[in-house]
């Protein structure tokens, strides 16, 4: 019963905070600005600690919380390739960092407008690279991603595997955003968080002129043979929820071992609220599982 209630009002919260806020009739910058203070209210586990680092000039947090053994995350936040930093995504990557023992590198991408497609994939790969150059071998090296930041990690196992990299040991990706073309948004009974005319319009400034159906933009189109096991979670209140079972389905055909979990009458990334909704902490250890399920070491 409390934590219905707390569902309830953490979805009010969402639908009063942070959705208005994502609209293109708020400025760029200032979208940013409002959802940093929105995001202060998911908040990492105590003992998590946060270091600073950088790499060829793209900055990255460092996540860890009673680190466990030698594996690393790469860790891709969301934010329609836009908005959201390592200071947001703070509070998820610590409950992730706890539930996984992991050291997560979270990097601060560059977004659009100043710098679309291919910006956040070229830095992804760099901070891939970095963590290879950190002795870090791929087989204990996992990409989780939220939202943009998975359709990032999806494309970023598309990139590595065109280019004849050694791919991480498994990938994750809450609520991915994987088609820039939005043929087939899911019509929740409620939408708690995303506005069509908001991701459109990111679509459309991290695209550059890009046709939106290039794979390295929307991963749903392209070919998914070879790469790492999957774990998709996603909400039933999300317009994304095409794009999670599509994307699900596409790996399926495409042989690659995925596991899709749709969380009744929750909503977009709401893993950021581990720690205090059951449901989201429960997710997190989900993804620990499978993390753990696919790491040799």
């Amino acid at each position: 019963m409390q934590q219905t209630i707390l569902q309830a009002a953490l979805r009010t919260t969402m639908q009063a905070l942070v959705k208005p806020v994502l609209t293109p009739a708020i400025p760029v910058s200032l979208q940013r600005t409002l959802i940093r203070q929105a995001y202060r209210a998911s908040i990492p586990p105590r003992r998590t600690a946060f270091s600073s680092g950088s790499i060829k000039g793209i900055p990255y947090q460092q996540v860890t919380c009673n680190p466990n053994g030698r594996r690393a995350i790469l860790y891709l936040h969301g934010g329609a390739y836009i908005i959201g930093s390592s200071e947001t995504h703070r509070g998820i990557t610590g409950h992730i960092a706890k539930a996984t023992g992991c050291a997560l590198f979270v990097p601060d991408y560059r977004l659009a407008p100043e710098h679309p497609y291919p910006a956040a994939v070229d830095d992804a790969l760099l901070m891939y690279q970095h963590l290879l150059a950190l002795d870090y071998s791929p087989e204990d090296i996992s990409v989780v991603g939220d939202s943009a930041g998975g359709g990032l990690a999806i494309a970023l196992a598309l990139r590595l595997k065109a280019e004849q990299l050694p791919l991480p040991s498994s990938l994750v990706v809450m609520s991915p955003w994987v088609d820039l073309t939005h043929q087939q948004l899911h019509v929740p009974d409620a939408e708690p968080v995303l506005q069509v005319r908001w991701i459109k319009n990111a679509a459309t400034l991290y695209s550059n002129g890009m046709p939106l159906s290039e794979p390295m933009i929307s991963p749903v189109y392209g070919d998914l043979s070879g790469l790492p096991p999957l774990l998709i979670q996603v909400g039933s209140q999300e317009i994304l929820l095409n794009d999670a079972k599509r994307l699900a389905e596409k790996a399926k055909v495409d042989g690659v071992k995925v596991t899709l979990t749709e969380h009744a009458k929750l909503w977009h990334v709401f893993q950021i609220h581990a720690g205090v909704l059951a449901e989201a902490t429960h997710a997190i250890n989900a993804l620990a599982r499978h993390i753990e399920e696919h790491s040799p070491s």
